[in-house]
């Protein structure tokens, strides 16, 4: 069931390169947060589609919330994730990454980043095997929709920063 998040804030996004977890390459993967009161639509939207999934393809089964992908932001001690609730997808396959000319991106371009506003395509489906039963969403493709204000400390090196000098004055330099 293919679901399309619009003007969405991006977080944590491993969309050019797959994430790394202890060590080991896991996923390209990215969380979308979603406004609960400017986009309660979508929100409901995805609520039913989970419900569907559960009802159908898990024959109602009950699950706890830690196994569902759609998640409360407002129980997420994340910057940012308060008044949103928040949808983690994930694919072993690069999604694919349109800027919003829908013109292909790449990591170089800078575009995407943890805070910006992005339209996406996730497609949920339902984990029944011996790892358990869960609501996945998996990550086809997103686009750049706007900046929005950068996750974290957003702090970062600038040419400014730094003097020029002559390649020949390197050995003066007193390095540490």
């Amino acid at each position: 069931m293919k679901i399309k998040l619009q003007n969405v804030r991006l977080s944590f996004p491993s969309i050019f390169q797959k994430a790394v977890f202890n060590g080991e390459e896991t996923k390209y993967e990215a969380t979308f947060l979603i406004n609960k009161e400017t986009q309660a639509d979508l929100i409901a939207k995805i609520e039913d589609a989970i419900a569907e999934k559960i009802k159908v393809d898990l024959k109602g089964s009950k699950l706890s919330d830690d196994r569902i992908c759609f998640k409360n932001g407002d129980d997420i001690e994340y910057d940012g994730y308060a008044g949103h609730m928040s949808i983690k997808a994930s694919n072993n396959k690069r999604p694919l990454v349109l800027d919003n000319d829908k013109t292909p991106l790449t990591e170089d371009d800078n575009r995407i980043y943890a805070g910006c506003y992005v339209n996406a395509v996730i497609e949920l489906w339902a984990q029944n095997n011996s790892w358990g039963k869960r609501i996945n969403a998996n990550l086809l493709g997103l686009q750049f929709a706007k900046d929005g204000e950068p996750f974290g400390d957003g702090v970062s090196a600038s040419a400014d920063d730094f003097d020029a000098f002559d390649i020949d004055d390197a050995d003066s330099f007193d390095f540490m």
